[in-house]
């Protein structure tokens, strides 16, 4: 029986110095490996314990890291284990196969979004016309396909967010707000479609998944079994379902938690 077990990346099974969580006394700190390096600079890291883990699972299971990022991004990170055969990168609006987009998907991808929402300039250009620059930091695209913000967290007005959320929510879009970033994403642009053909072609009979984002919630909707971390956007909505584990630990322990209950599955 193939076991299929996609899982978002950031924040879920990678973690950024300021996102790591550590707590308790200094010698007690897991031992930590560095998986991403951006700028020469160490970036993205998860414990050892959890990058074992992951190693193990990897040559047991078909491991897909599902992820927000554009491929530029998602090749700077370092997994430990086999090179994965599948990855999904824009929010599943790219399909990668052995490191190469998948052409047809992408063709398919653009079909839907054509048909079922705004297209991007609009958001864009209502994203660069009501943000304040005392705010905003950065404005990206994100492979011609969703738009985000780089913010100055602290000083971004929960009013605003509001606002963008019905304005975006009445096109067709979905907002979410990860961290130092605002995502406006299409709302056809699921992780869990992307997923979903994996496991046609791979003929995966289960589906394990895990995500902190509100963009996370269609692939842990959709799988067999999902886990959310203690942390992120779902937990602070204190979202769930009655097939996904709601965690209690935060930070990268929470990473290292999600890979033993895959583990457990995948035997």
């Amino acid at each position: 029986m193939t076991l299929l077990v996609a899982s978002d990346l950031d924040r879920t099974l990678i973690y950024s110095t300021a996102a790591l969580g550590l707590t308790g006394p200094d010698h007690r700190a897991p031992r930590l490996l560095c998986v991403e390096v951006y700028d020469s600079k160490p970036l993205s890291y998860m414990t050892e314990t959890a990058a074992g883990t992951l190693e193990a699972l990897a040559r047991t299971a078909v491991f897909v890291p599902t992820t927000t990022r554009t491929r530029e991004q998602y090749g700077r990170i370092h997994l430990p284990g086999p090179v994965p055969e599948y990855a999904i990168c824009a929010n599943g609006g790219e399909l990668l196969v052995r490191g190469e987009s998948d052409p047809g998907w992408r063709r398919d991808v653009e079909r839907r979004l054509a048909a079922e929402c705004a297209p991007l300039d609009e958001v864009r250009a209502h994203l660069v016309r009501t943000a304040d620059p005392a705010w905003l930091l950065k404005e990206r695209t994100a492979e011609d396909l969703f738009a985000y913000l780089v913010v100055d967290r602290p000083l971004l007005p929960d009013a605003w967010v509001k606002e963008l959320t019905e304005w975006a929510g009445a096109r067709g879009w979905s907002v979410s707000l990860q961290g130092r970033k605002l995502y406006a994403v299409p709302r056809p642009l699921t992780k869990s479609a992307a997923v979903a053909e994996v496991a046609r072609r791979t003929g995966a009979a289960e589906v394990l998944a895990a995500g902190d984002s509100l963009l996370d919630a269609d692939l842990l909707l959709a799988a067999d079994r999902g886990w959310r971390p203690g942390h992120g956007e779902l937990a602070d909505a204190g979202w769930t379902a009655p097939h996904v584990t709601a965690l209690e630990t935060r930070g990268v322990a929470a990473g290292e938690e999600i890979l033993a209950a895959f583990a457990g599955v995948a035997g």
